[in-house]
């Protein structure tokens, strides 16, 4: 490749660069406390580098199925939640929102039930910019007006845009970075 080439490639990455890290601000959550804070103490609790990634307004959207015994799946926009085979008692009818916002998340109810057998809740980013997405993700387990409560273990794909994580109970869940 001659001179003029690489240099010609190399100002069009270093602009779009500028231009997709311009249109993230990770550190913009929704809800009336703006700020992200520290929460110290126990072992996989959230520290002060962990942020929530923050993309263009995500499309509302809702779901709600009847998942028993024998598992099932509850798909909400782009979010899946995968309820594997023993993991509740009896039928329960399960629902998950997610609000228009710059932050990807998911609320589940019922608040509060719990599963014998972990499932499994997967979380599309595929909406947000390039740049930030490259970063590992983790999802975490937040309050309703989004404050950083748990950092779980997660797998983050970045060729599919998406970060999975098990889970034991219900709450709401969101993509940081």
């Amino acid at each position: 490749m001659s001179g003029h080439h690489r240099c010609t490639r190399a100002a069009w990455l270093s602009l779009a660069f500028v231009a997709l890290s311009s249109c993230s601000t990770p550190d913009r959550v929704s809800g009336p406390d703006q700020s992200l804070g520290s929460i110290l103490g126990r072992d996989g609790l959230l520290g002060s580098g962990i942020t929530l990634l923050s993309c263009p307004d995500q499309p509302a959207a809702q779901a709600e199925a009847a998942i028993g015994p024998e598992g099932g799946t509850l798909r909400v926009g782009p979010h899946r939640l995968v309820v594997p085979p023993g993991a509740l008692d009896s039928t329960v009818v399960i629902s998950g929102v997610a609000v228009a916002d710059s932050v990807v998340s998911v609320q589940f109810a019922p608040e509060g039930l719990t599963f014998s057998v972990p499932a499994r809740l997967t979380l599309s980013y595929a909406a947000c910019p390039l740049i930030p997405s490259l970063l590992p993700k983790r999802v975490v387990y937040t309050t309703d007006v989004l404050e950083l409560l748990q950092l779980l273990l997660s797998s983050d794909d970045l060729l599919h845009r998406q970060v999975s994580a098990d889970l034991d109970h219900f709450s709401r869940y969101a993509v940081a970075w």
